[in-house]
């Protein structure tokens, strides 16, 4: 039997001897390996392998082929897994798999499995990774190492897995039974961070604990650029590293700070405390800002409260909530109160003010619910709130406010209805207006005429109904008088139904006939009637007189309607080229001819409008000062009679042109002229003055880049010495069909440039270009397109000078825009008419560039060329320090100047430890590069 087995494990051509002989051994010696399994093994210990024997057990390749005891075979399969009859017999649960890429011999007397290069072994969750590993069965203990290379450097040290735990180490003893190991040298990652550990013994639980190790974000294995050091140390996987005494060691300096060490390594969001800034402030005092807390409140909501406080009486509170339901919707509540106190009491510049924010974004999932939708954008804050809690920039220059709550519901493809309450508030006239409800109904069109599936052949077939409905409760205030104002005098409400019919006929195959008939009723609860009365002098002789509005509740509407048809159709012009650049030009005119009648509803029958009640019968002051009777939120009809016949004449002019880079036509498309268009109006029921202003207009693009537009009126009639239009035609008096009234133009251009923008072709550069530009808009990111589930004190990418992350991926990039806006009003001295010109020329330039592969620098600046100076300008300057960066941002001009200066780790967990110099443009009453003191 011995020989045939000898045969068999000799013979190269067979390459599966080795399992086979492993099978049949095992079959033959089972009463041998039985008794084996009876050895005691100290489940509470470790069982270590000494080093002498692991060095007697060291097989290296010479000597494994001189003892003969092995079988090599460059079948991987045949390597792949240890067969048993039982795993049971060697003390396993299942199967155990190796693979050794040079040798693996397996000692049946000691119950060991030699592996030698690039060796693993995989058994259960449990993956291990060496050169050199020894599996012993009787003590179930796996043994792992490196081995020298021929110039004495260790490689192919252990690398352990287990379930999610990965580490790295020069020794590894580990028993797959109790889950117990005895490691020397680790280097493992934990959550953002790395451990460094001299000994470490692992338990069952995964917990492990560290003799003389360390603990940073930095990824380099032998010389970190920074780590906190210590001599103890538990580690609990996806959880927290807490350590005795630690000490901070930075570029090798070392400096004790740390009476103990907790370092959170839980993946996800986790609560927390969040660190202060310090400083000082020229006006307001030492101060803490942004300190706080985060409480990850479940996998759906977290909630950031953070605090300002100054010595000089100011503090602020500003929480954050987020929320999210994945498939539903997602936002964020951010709101601010602060009282903000400048200077000491008692001084001339001192001022305490209070301020308010309230913002909140909420946006639902369009597949949550396709036939409603609820979705928020609040914004309202007091008007001073900018002036010392905002950083945007776009924030602090902006004067309006708006906010918008709706909801939407449809049923079926016909009816829609939609209710909103809505918010304005401008900072410049410091008026509030506060929409609610807003309430719309609509009705889609529908052919009453037309059976289901008929394309409308018939000219009936094509009449079509409409319906709309609006409701509206609306307040205006001064914000000062926002909570303490009138309400009741102030709010204004109505409703308005709206229907239209409408028919379109196409007349002798070129031509469109659209006729509209549109009938409108507004409901208002209260009416006004206005009369005056005579003032009277202390002498008791008439002064003057005053208006008196009286209002009367008590519900009214008022019914109008209007008339309108139109004819238009499309006349082209085509001239072609067979030879030369110029292939083709075309011209498109697009007349329209229109008749609109309206009727005048300023009749006393219908109620409408009227006079202000007059007591004195022979005075005649207030005979035309006609009033509308209702409020005004849904206009007004009509108070004079109109009939009046329109015309529009459009223009679009574009060339074709030879283009040898389109290989399907040869040619393409040029716009010339996008859009050129006259028109005007003459009313039949005047009797006099019956043109309107003539309106020309126009619109194009040259290279895709250029975008100009020009518009201008023009009237036909001539002024009185006052400038009123009078009823002679400017042809009458000065030989001249219109005289300009008000001309305005202008041309804007802008491009980006980085370093693929001349390696690409034009497509991928107009989407890229597309793009940049999206980006450069949003200056600063809203809070919730940050990651949510990122942990407290998300990780910010180094700023640049615009205050988005630097992109480190663009080597070099180039932004422009210019603007010109020329608006003019000609004067006529003899009309008493004064010229008017108001220019706006400004020029925005953006930009960065890679100085190293480690530097970056990048510029803003807008510069108005009307009054020579640079309204906005910022530079920043970026280095990668691989686990830390640095940044310098410095607004050099302008009320918001300022410095910033910023070293910090890049890990979010770690966020806090940095160094931050700055000059805030809040206390810039001198040198912005002045330090504070």
């Amino acid at each position: 039997m011995l020989k045939l087995l000898s045969k068999i494990l000799n013979f190269k051509g067979f390459s599966l001897g080795l399992p086979l002989f492993i099978i049949l051994f095992l079959l033959v010696t089972s009463k041998y390996l039985k008794s084996q399994n009876t050895l005691d093994f100290k489940q509470d210990s470790i069982q270590i392998v000494p080093t002498d024997s692991v060095s007697n057990n060291m097989l290296l390749p010479d000597s494994l082929y001189a003892t003969g005891n092995y079988k090599q075979t460059n079948d991987s399969t045949a390597q792949d897994s240890l067969q048993m009859q039982s795993a049971n017999q060697f003390g396993l649960d299942t199967k155990i798999h190796y693979y050794a890429e040079d040798t693996n011999r397996f000692d049946y007397a000691e119950q060991k499995l030699y592996l030698y290069k690039n060796a693993k072994i995989e058994y259960e969750d449990i993956v291990l990774n060496a050169d050199y590993i020894i599996v012993d069965f009787r003590t179930k203990i796996a043994y792992a190492a490196g081995v020298p290379d021929s110039t004495g450097e260790l490689v192919g040290t252990p690398v352990f897995k287990e379930g999610s735990q990965t580490f790295e180490a020069k020794t590894i003893n580990y028993n797959y039974e109790t889950k117990k190991g005895y490691i020397k040298d680790i280097f493992a990652k934990e959550g953002e961070g790395y451990l460094h550990g001299q000994t470490i013994k692992k338990f069952p639980d995964n917990t492990i604990n560290i003799f003389r190790g360390s603990y940073t974000t930095c990824d380099l294995k032998e010389h970190p650029h920074y780590e906190f050091k210590f001599k103890k140390a538990k580690v609990i996987p996806g959880d927290l590293i807490v350590t005795g005494p630690a000490s901070i060691s930075i570029g090798g300096v070392t400096a004790p700070i740390l009476p103990f060490g907790i370092f959170p390594n839980k993946a996800g969001r986790r609560s927390g405390v969040l660190i202060p800034t310090y400083g000082e402030s020229n006006d307001r005092g030492f101060y803490f800002e942004n300190g706080g807390y985060y409480w990850a409140i479940n996998d759906y909501m977290d909630l950031r409260v953070l605090g300002d406080i100054y010595t000089g009486g100011s503090w602020a509170i500003k929480p954050l909530f987020n929320y999210v339901k994945r498939y539903k919707f997602k936002g964020y509540f951010d709101a601010g109160i602060s009282t903000n106190v400048i200077g000491k009491e008692g001084d001339t510049d001192y001022s305490k003010e209070k301020s308010f924010r309230v913002r909140w974004i909420h946006t639902q999932d369009p597949k949550a619910n396709p036939t409603s939708t609820f979705s928020a954008n609040v914004d309202i804050q007091s008007n001073n709130f900018n002036q010392y809690n905002v950083q945007n920039y776009s924030n602090r220059i902006s004067s309006d406010f708006n906010s918008s709550v709706s909801y939407s519901k449809s049923w079926g493809s016909y009816f829609n209805l939609s209710v909103a309450a809505t918010h304005n508030q401008n900072n410049t006239t410091k008026m509030v207006t506060v929409v609610l409800p807003n309430l719309s109904f609509n009705v889609n069109r529908v052919y009453p005429f037309r059976s289901e599936g008929s394309t409308g052949r018939k000219w009936y077939q094509n009449i079509s109904v409409d319906y709309k409905n609006y409701m509206k409760n609306q307040y205006s205030t001064p914000d000062s008088l926002f909570l303490k104002g009138n309400w009741s005098k102030n709010l204004v409400n109505g409703m308005q139904h709206q229907s239209s019919i409408n028919s379109n006929i196409k007349l002798f195959r070129f031509f469109n006939l659209n006729t509209n008939l549109t009938l409108t009723d507004r409901m208002y609860s209260r009416s006004f009637d206005q009369s005056y009365n005579r003032l009277k002098k202390v002498d008791g002789t008439d002064s003057t007189y005053q208006k008196v509005t009286d209002t009367i509740p008590g519900f009214k509407n008022e019914f109008d309607y209007a008339v309108s048809s139109s004819i238009t159709t499309n006349i082209y012009g085509l001239v072609s080229f067979k030879k030369g650049f110029l292939r083709a030009i075309r011209h498109v005119f697009t007349p329209s001819i229109s008749f609109n009648y309206t009727p005048s509803f300023a009749d006393p029958k219908y109620g409408y409008y009227a006079n202000p009640y007059n007591p004195y019968s022979n005075d005649t002051t207030f005979q035309n000062d006609q009033y509308y009777r209702f409020n005004t939120l849904f206009g007004t009809p009509p108070n004079q009679k109109s009939g009046s016949i329109g015309f529009n004449f459009q223009n679009n002019l574009e060339i074709k042109v030879r283009d040898r880079n389109d290989t399907i036509t040869g040619t393409r498309k040029i716009k010339l002229l996008e859009s050129f268009s006259i028109s005007g109006n003459y009313d039949l029921a005047r009797d006099s003055v019956n043109w309107s202003l003539i309106t020309i207009n126009a619109r194009t693009t040259l290279f895709d880049k250029v975008n100009i537009t020009l518009n201008s009126t023009w009237d036909p009639y001539t002024l009185d010495t006052n400038g009123r239009r009078t009823n002679k035609s400017e042809w009458e008096v000065n030989k001249k069909l219109l005289r300009l009234r008000n001309v305005s133009w202008s041309l804007g251009f802008g491009y980006t440039m980085n370093n693929d923008t001349f390696k690409k072709d034009k497509k991928q550069k107009k989407d890229e270009e597309d793009q940049n530009n999206q980006q450069n808009t949003d200056d600063f990111p809203d809070p919730y397109n940050q990651d949510f589930g990122n942990d407290f004190g998300n990780e910010e990418p180094t700023p640049d000078a615009m205050g988005n992350a630097a992109n480190w991926n663009v080597p070099w990039s180039l932004n422009f825009s210019y603007n010109l806006n020329y608006n003019y009003t000609p004067g006529y001295p003899i009309y008493r008419v004064p010229e008017d010109k108001n220019i706006v020329q400004t020029l925005q330039l953006s930009g960065s560039i890679d100085l190293t592969p480690k530097w970056k620098v990048s510029a803003q600046g807008t510069y108005d060329f009307i009054n020579s100076k640079i309204n906005y300008s910022s530079v920043g300057i970026q280095r990668d320090l691989h686990c830390w960066q640095m940044a310098f941002n410095w607004v050099p001009l302008g009320p918001y100047k300022s410095w910033n200066f910023t070293i910090n780790v890049k890990a979010s967990m770690l966020q806090d430890l940095k160094l931050d110099k700055k000059n805030d443009y809040r206390d810039n009453r001198g040198n912005p590069f002045t330090l504070k003191r």
